[in-house]
């Protein structure tokens, strides 16, 4: 990520009410890349196109893209036989994958490359004969797609308790992963943890939680301090975003989740100068936009974009998106 520049906001007059828009915020390469793959799919093969799960975790975006034909299902029996179905940013498990392949369905796999990355390193551990902890929460999409590429050996952990708890048949084999929207505070303290009760531990050869995750939660690091109140964008089932609220609370500052503007407790502002304006890496910039909107309109005129650090990862689309576009007629 590299050494993030001083990015302190500039003093404003003691009177003046100010909003620091952090930057990175919003989409990260994953989301954008799963979001254009159904947008791609809808224009190229037409309605209906069946996505399994929330494509991200975003109620504005999974409705925008209902309205435009895609129908959102949390079973893959529920998509029809020989249909098109596309699997989230979070990923799948093989069962997942057998189950489509067993109803004869046209696949079109979103998930984020990161995601895939780690469903690699368990089937990786896994066949080298390591016990592996997954380090996450167990009712995340994300979670439940990579515990199945290895049921038999895996345990899911959420907190430094929960490790103390843990068995295994060999403690000198234990591999452990993490989901990758985590907070680096939390999974810190929690792989500490399994190294101080199983010194031998085997990890990822680079970390698994993803950049954007990071970045997000480096830029509210980084202006806390001088926030009064945090605001971040996003839904309630977005583990990022709740993460991003998490680290502003253990800084001492008070944050809040909200899925746009018309969530704002005015409450939340009396008596605030500066309030710090974020969004976690599937909400939308419109969303941000209304948010500023709104507080502009109390009496925080005064918007300053604090960028901690650039941002410009970029995913390609998957072969069956590439392979229709080439197909299409021009």
């Amino acid at each position: 990520m590299g050494t993030p520049a001083d990015t302190s906001p500039t003093e404003a007059p003691a009177s003046a009410k100010r909003v620091l828009l952090l930057k990175p915020r919003g989409f990260c390469a994953g989301v954008v890349r799963a979001i254009d793959v159904v947008r791609i799919a809808l224009e190229t093969f037409g309605a209906p196109i069946y996505v399994r799960k929330e494509i991200v975790h975003n109620r504005f975006v999974v409705n925008e893209l209902a309205e435009k034909g895609a129908i959102f299902v949390d079973d893959i029996h529920q998509v029809p036989e020989g249909a098109r179905v596309i699997y989230s940013a979070h990923g799948v498990s093989p069962a997942v994958r057998q189950h489509s392949k067993e109803r004869r369905l046209k696949v079109i796999d979103a998930t984020c490359p990161l995601v895939t990355k780690v469903h690699v390193e368990a089937v990786k551990f896994a066949k080298q004969g390591y016990s592996l902890v997954l380090i996450g929460h167990r009712d995340h999409d994300e979670i439940e797609g990579t515990l199945g590429e290895a049921p038999q050996v895996t345990q899911v952990v959420s907190s430094v308790e929960e490790v103390q708890a843990l068995e295994v048949p060999d403690p000198e084999r234990v591999a452990y992963l993490t989901q990758t929207t985590l907070s680096l505070d939390e999974s810190r303290d929690i792989i500490q943890a399994l190294k101080m009760k199983f010194p031998k531990i085997a990890g990822p050869h680079t970390q698994d939680i993803c950049y954007a995750t990071e970045n997000r939660q480096v830029a509210v690091k980084n202006v806390a301090h001088s926030a009064d109140v945090v605001l971040v964008v996003g839904s309630n089932n977005s583990s990022n975003s709740n993460r991003l609220v998490e680290v502003s609370r253990n800084l001492g500052t008070r944050g809040y989740l909200i899925d746009n503007a018309d969530a704002i407790d005015p409450v939340w502002l009396q008596g605030v100068t500066n309030v710090a304006v974020t969004a976690g890496a599937s909400a939308p910039e419109i969303l941000v936009e209304g948010v500023i909107g709104y507080l502009r309109s109390s009496g925080f005129e005064t918007v300053e974009e604090v960028e901690v650090m650039p941002e410009n990862v970029r995913f390609g689309l998957p072969p069956e998106i590439v392979q229709a576009i080439h197909s299409a007629p021009q």
